[in-house]
């Protein structure tokens, strides 16, 4: 279908991974590499692939004559070659200018600047002088960074007090020009894939949050759970979820940029729910090995697609949830793990074929994809601990079920709700949220909660009983409320309230107090598409008629006499 031939520079794990979606798809990809067995050939050994320095501008220019299009899998290349090969005629993605530009990292900063992308305060430090200015500047802790040939954790240097300011220079590579960057005190680390045609059409793959061990990637977790604690609120910062907002900076970031290709863009969530970009690679990336198992189209297929001008693939999930997990090397440990994941369902393992085995060098990763995040977190723990019995990384949960009612006295009736969540296994978030006294509160939640990764609503009320139905009214959403018993009717009020709501604003009710109907519910209704939550319904139901066959035993044994005696 695809004549035309790619030739890419370097032939690691992304190249391999490049070369395998190129396989698929009858793609001639010729790889410029040292190794004659580097993991990208390894795919493709009838290929005629080139021997030498992805750096070299002598192989470079051979690589030009066998391809119709270049493109790399890193950017550490030389872009001189690449801006002349580009000036005779040869199509290059992304353009040489972008991968020039976001080589120097302080240049990236600076460039994304103009565009307001939202970063933490850099300085350019040429010299001491300029060093001693920044802590002036930011104050303590900041970052010294290397501009150049910096990647995982390498070519950055904390400066903890004006202690360090005297050996600031001499931790970081000399002769590497230095800028210095404000401590970005965030309380997550996110990832978005973009990818961009030559066509201009600009896709984004759902929002990741990345856990970093030593610098290196170690945990992806997709998608981001960063919807607790975000109940609702008037302030305009949160009128889009964060992972719009997430989504919205990585594409204008890359908008601003030229050439095709996928594009990884780091992120930090900082404390007050404000997203900085933090930096950009001109190539697929580890944040996106999720997508081979866990989207429609893989960032490899698409970044191929993207370059050739291709219809683009859907960048949406194709399961509910999927996590992975960076095997590095760790000498005899480095593979237990990848035997685990032979025995644990939904797990696909890769390996990159690299012949040396060297302390913390990326070895292959683990995907694992579930039907809920709960269900990729208890798959990927064993293996996490194979790898290191002491981890402790963080393994977040989005609430799926919504617990709130209008008054903190509505809580004794709730609080039934929350306990067979708990019982279940179910993630839930549980709030204020008052239809007549906080009713800005209560938009903002409604419109929010389905963005925010909520499945379903559970909403307790007394008296006129607003809040079900006005929380129906904003979200689509299914909304189960729970008529409180007042002092007055006894709760008839607000069941009678629940169940009037007009044609079109559909609200599920229980009976007055019975909030742990109101949460098995729930769980059914989750269990429509998790089916460990249905499982879980099923054990429920089997150990509610094991009491009651308990009961009739017990009573038959002994006799009614006797059994309301001992019940008693």
């Amino acid at each position: 279908m695809e004549s035309r031939k790619v030739g890419i520079l370097g032939g690691g794990q992304l190249g391999r991974m490049v070369q395998e979606a190129a396989s698929r798809l009858n793609i001639s990809l010729t790889i410029l590499d040292e190794p004659v067995d580097s993991p990208a050939k390894q795919v493709n050994a009838f290929q005629s692939h080139l021997q030498g320095s992805f750096k070299d501008p002598v192989k470079i220019r051979e690589l030009a004559q066998q391809v119709d299009v270049i493109t790399v899998e890193i950017e550490h290349v030389d872009t001189a070659v690449l801006k002349e090969l580009e000036a005779s005629g040869k199509s290059i993605h992304p353009t040489p200018a972008t991968i020039s530009l976001i080589q120097d990292k302080y240049l990236q900063k600076q460039h994304l600047a103009k565009y307001q992308i939202p970063l933490a305060d850099s300085l350019d430090c040429p010299d001491q002088e300029a060093i001693e200015k920044a802590g002036q500047e930011f104050g303590y802790p900041f970052m010294l960074k290397a501009k150049t040939m910096a990647y995982d954790g390498k070519g950055n240097y904390v400066v903890k007090s004006q202690d360090d300011l005297k050996d600031a220079r001499s931790k970081l590579a000399p002769g590497v020009p230095l800028y210095a960057e404000r401590w970005a005190k965030f309380d997550r680390e996110l990832a978005v894939m973009v990818v961009r045609s030559v066509t201009g059409e600009v896709r984004s793959y759902p929002v990741v949050e990345t856990v970093h061990k030593n610098s290196i990637c170690h945990l992806v977790f997709a998608p981001a759970q960063v919807g607790r604690g975000l109940t609702g609120t008037s302030d305009e910062t949160f009128s889009t979820s964060i992972q719009e907002r997430a989504r919205k900076v990585a594409e204008n970031a890359i908008t601003s940029l030229s050439g095709a290709g996928v594009f990884g863009v780091e992120m930090f969530l900082m404390q007050d729910g404000q997203i900085l970009l933090n930096e950009i690679a001109p190539r697929p990336h580890n944040s996106g090995h999720y997508t081979i198992e866990a989207c429609h189209t893989s960032q490899y297929e698409n970044h191929l697609r993207a370059i050739l001008g291709l219809p683009l693939g859907s960048t949406a999930m194709k399961v509910q949830a999927s996590g992975m997990l960076n095997i590095l090397g760790a000498g005899d440990k480095t593979y237990e793990a990848c035997e685990l994941a032979y025995g644990i369902p939904g797990t696909t393992t890769h390996l990159y074929g690299k012949k040396e085995c060297k302390a913390g060098r990326k070895m292959g990763h683990i995907t694992v994809v579930g039907d809920s995040m709960q269900e990729v977190h208890d798959r990927l723990l064993p293996m996490v601990m194979a790898m290191d019995p002491k981890d402790e990384s963080p393994f977040n949960l989005d609430p799926m079920v919504s617990i709130v009612m209008g008054s903190d006295s509505d809580l004794k009736v709730m609080e039934d709700a929350a306990k067979i969540l708990t019982k279940m296994g179910v993630p839930f978030e549980l709030s204020l949220v008052s239809a007549h006294r906080t009713p800005e509160r209560m938009y903002h939640f409604g419109r929010m909660a389905d963005k925010r990764g909520i499945k379903v609503i559970i909403a307790g009320a007394g008296g006129a009983a607003h809040l079900p139905g006005m929380v129906a009214a904003l979200t689509p959403l299914p909304v189960i409320g729970v008529p409180v018993r007042g002092s007055t009717l006894d709760g008839v009020d607000s069941l009678h309230s629940i169940v009037q709501m007009p044609r079109g604003v559909p609200v599920a009710t229980v009976a007055i107090n019975n909030s742990t109907n109101a949460a098995l519910l729930a769980v059914r209704m989750l269990g429509s598409f998790v089916p460990s939550y249905l499982d879980r319904m099923e054990k429920y139901q089997l150990q509610m008629e094991k009491e009651v066959q308990t009961k009739i035993a017990t009573l038959d044994q002994v006799g009614w006499q006797k059994y309301e005696y001992i019940k008693h």
